[in-house]
């Protein structure tokens, strides 16, 4: 088993990944964080986001959004994007990781996390069972507590990368 804090795979942006590959090796739900994972900081869903969300319905994917932040920040973005979300989910705790897959009717084998935290997003779907994508921050503009994860993150994925 690798490491808890290690993801399943680290890529560029959640905009470059191969969904309808996932989607062909058995992927039927997705669960996302929002902030800096799909737009900066606090921004609304932009057309980018949007686009994601209609391509994956397409393709027969469910999602949820999963996020530590309140309700107005989470509800403003899922309401234009038109999926599910849970807010103030405490990740790192498993719990919502696992009320989303009972949502979308997923299980730990047909679930994929996406996310841009080591210690929040990726442990907490370590913790879960389900296969983590860390994706790189869209911007490097964070929270003074955020930027002090990022510091102990770079010494985390510098042994992930001598790992593979």
């Amino acid at each position: 088993m690798r490491h808890i804090l290690y993801p399943d795979e680290y890529l560029p942006s959640a905009y470059q990944i191969d969904y309808d590959k996932l989607y062909q090796k058995g992927c039927r739900g997705l669960i996302f964080d929002i902030d800096n994972t799909l737009v900066p900081h606090g921004e609304p869903a932009d057309r980018r986001a949007l686009d994601l969300f209609l391509d994956l319905k397409e393709l027969g994917l469910d999602c949820v959004l999963l996020s530590n932040n309140k309700e107005p920040r989470v509800k403003m973005f899922a309401d234009k994007a038109g999926v599910r979300y849970i807010f103030k989910a405490k990740k790192p705790s498993p719990k919502n990781y696992r009320q989303a897959m009972q949502w979308m009717g997923t299980d730990c084998g047909s679930t994929i996390f996406i996310g841009d935290q080591i210690f929040t997003d990726i442990v907490g779907a370590k913790l879960a069972g389900i296969h983590a994508i860390l994706v790189e921050p869209i911007n490097p503009k964070e929270e003074i507590q955020i930027v002090l994860k990022r510091y102990i993150e770079k010494i985390v994925l510098f042994f992930y990368r001598r790992s593979l």
